[in-house]
């Protein structure tokens, strides 16, 4: 496929896709135009003395026409931002009677643009119809009918109708699903290159402003369509921003006597088309392509959504992100940051001499992480396989191997519950560094996540929701004992006297932390009452490190603290984003872990794991001292988007079946 894309680069210009081009209607065929068409025409249309000072006419219909443009942009824009703005407020929780004065303020603005759009002018004629003759009244409908407007049509006439307009295009010798076209501008350089030039009112006829050499081209989708008689202003769309057209009949005649009335005919919201043409600002000051010629490169078969109404179900959003993508850009904007925060990481991590080194996805024994496995069988070697739940065994027998710095960025599956903030199919880094432990772990994350919001943000501090988020280092460090002992300041137990195992379980009790009373350790007391009084408190970052022995299994024994091991995770907005051990090199220790781990699988724990031969076979042949991390890419972009769900920062999340 990329060497078909090449060659369709390398032919001629002359063999692309040129703008259209048909032959000129005759004098008999314009002199033939209905009279309806005729006595419809609004009067500010009527052509005007010009001005011989600019290039670009500033008749008295162009003006008017450009006015009425600008304020039905101006109102539309300002809909959709209180549409975003709403959503945002019933996202969050806010009560009814909270809403009222902004779906008030939203209405009331959508009566504005129905003034502008004259919406309101279509009732009296309606009345007029009903006190009219039968026969008027009948040929009243029949005309309606063949002028069906969009909003009253099924999405099947829809279909039908915009497919209609694809097969005139081929009959007329026009190809509505063009091959190749080459924009030299997208609408970002666009306003970047014009700040500040021209005044309303002109035209950059020779393109003195731009690097360019002769006319700018830009392709895009058409968001919104306004035609004025001989007059027409697209909003057109690419993945940089907007940009408005400006077509005029007798400016696109001049090459093409038809190609004004195809425009109009042909188009609809939502195409991809390609323009040609001059900038201009236009009366208001808006930048605009004066287009010359145009080209219909993908009529699309669907209309989009809706503006106001059409996409703001939630699940629907995540359904078709396709068009999720098209009508909001704030959500292109969440993946274009997470492509380069990931890019950063990448670069970031190579920079320091980590090699990234993919490992399986298909596990015969699943390992690393204490979760419930996906299960799936391989035919041809009749075998029984899980997806993979980490790639930590993998990792550190590439340390074992020879390699003094690895990662994986990559898929993660875990067969578990679905919330905000958790995914079954998600995104993890997973990194490993001889000869280094939990402490210089803890220095690499902040200098990591620190890079990786440089490249989507300009400062240290970040909002998230109701919080501002400070990433200021150096980030908090604290014991889960003496953030335990925050919440419950008795609560200073020893965690290898079984008999303080009662008393733990009645403090824990007492403040009010549920299911105590099946917890078989002091540890597991300690890390229960951590997750339910101080995680979700969290809210700036902060490591909490040295965690029970029973909740880390892979995590080499704290050096100077018995039943505590060398662990740190980080949180940040009440939720965890990286996890980090002082990893365990000795093969004894962590076949006794592992057969624990197995003993409580037997027993029905289905996130507990098995003893894996392999890994401990590779730990036999001895692993240096080795720092481990991992940070979850989702939860990390979460906090870096200010978005308040895991299934904002994820293009395509697993849903249940649409009913």
């Amino acid at each position: 496929m990329a060497s078909a894309f090449l060659l369709a680069a390398l032919r001629p210009a002359a063999t692309r896709t040129a703008a259209f081009s048909f032959s000129r209607s005759s004098s008999l065929r314009a002199a033939q135009r209905s009279p309806s068409s005729q006595t419809t025409r609004p009067p500010q249309l009527r052509l005007s003395r010009r001005t011989s000072a600019s290039l670009f006419s500033t008749a008295e219909r162009d003006a008017a026409a450009d006015t009425k443009s600008e304020e039905i942009s101006a109102v539309e824009s300002q809909i959709a931002t209180k549409g975003d703005e709403i959503r945002s407020l019933k996202e969050s929780g806010i009560s009814k009677p909270e809403l009222a004065p902004h779906v008030g303020e939203l209405l009331a603005l959508k009566a504005k643009l129905a003034e502008l759009t004259g919406e309101t002018a279509s009732a009296p004629p309606k009345k007029e119809k009903k006190k009219g003759s039968h026969p008027k009244k009948k040929q009243g409908n029949k005309n309606n009918n063949a002028k069906k407007d969009e909003s009253e049509m099924s999405i099947n006439e829809l279909r039908d109708s915009r497919l209609g307009k694809a097969a005139a295009m081929r009959d007329a010798g026009a190809e509505p699903y063009a091959y190749v076209y080459d924009p030299n501008r997208s609408a970002s350089q666009l306003a970047r290159e014009y700040k500040g030039k021209l005044e309303p009112g002109e035209e950059d006829a020779d393109c003195e402003h731009t690097t360019c050499e002769g006319e700018i081209a830009v392709a895009g989708r058409i968001m919104a369509r306004r035609v004025f008689g001989k007059l027409a202003f697209f909003t057109l769309q690419d993945e940089t921003g907007t940009i408005q057209l400006q077509f005029d009949k007798k400016r696109l005649g001049e090459r093409d006597a038809e190609s004004f009335k195809n425009l109009k005919a042909w188009t609809d919201a939502g195409d991809i088309i390609g323009a040609k043409g001059t900038i201009r600002r236009t009366d208001k000051g808006e930048l605009t392509l004066y287009a010359r010629e145009w080209t219909m490169l993908t009529k699309s078969a669907l209309p989009l959504p809706d503006k106001y109404h059409g996409l703001t179900d939630i699940s629907k959003r995540y359904r078709s992100r396709h068009l999720d993508l098209i009508v909001n850009p704030s959500v292109r904007d969440t993946f274009y940051k997470r492509a380069k925060i990931t890019s950063s990481l990448r670069r970031q991590l190579d920079a320091k001499g980590f090699l990234e080194i993919e490992t399986p996805v298909l596990h015969t024994q699943p390992g690393g992480a204490e979760a419930k496995p996906f299960e799936t069988y391989h035919n041809s070697m009749d075998m029984e396989l899980t997806l993979r739940i980490a790639t930590e065994l993998h990792l550190k027998r590439l340390i074992i191997g020879g390699f003094p710095r690895v990662y994986e960025l990559g898929r993660i599956f875990r067969n578990e519950g679905i919330s905000t903030r958790h995914n079954p199919e998600f995104t993890s880094v997973e990194l490993y560094q001889a000869y280094a432990d939990y402490d210089d772990m803890m220095d690499l994350t902040e200098e990591l996540v620190c890079g990786m919001a440089n490249e989507v943000t300009d400062s240290t501090t970040i909002p998230y929701g109701e919080h501002t988020i400070s990433l200021e280092r150096p980030w908090r460090r604290v014991t889960m004992h003496d953030i335990v002992k925050e919440e419950i300041p008795d609560f200073d137990f020893d965690l290898n006297d079984p008999s303080t195992l009662d008393a733990a379980k009645a403090a824990a009790t007492a403040a009010g932390v549920p299911d105590v009373q099946k917890l078989t350790s002091v540890g597991y007391v300690l890390n229960t009452c951590f997750e339910e009084l101080c995680e979700p408190k969290l809210i700036q970052p902060t490591f909490v490190i040295d965690y029970p022995v029973e909740v880390s299994p892979l995590s080499k024994p704290h050096r100077s603290k018995e039943g505590m091991v060398e662990r740190f995770e980080l949180f940040a907005t009440g939720r965890e984003m990286a996890n980090s051990f002082s990893e365990l090199t000795d093969p004894v220790d962590q076949r006794e872990r592992f057969e624990a781990q197995a003993a409580k699988k037997e027993a029905g724990d289905e996130e507990a794991c098995g003893v894996d031969e392999e890994f401990l076979s590779a730990l036999e042949q001895g692993m240096p001292p080795t720092g481990g991390l991992g940070i979850g890419i989702d939860r990390l972009v979460m906090l870096l988007t200010d978005s308040p769900s895991i299934r904002d920062v994820i293009a395509f999340p697993l849903l249940k079946p649409d009913a």
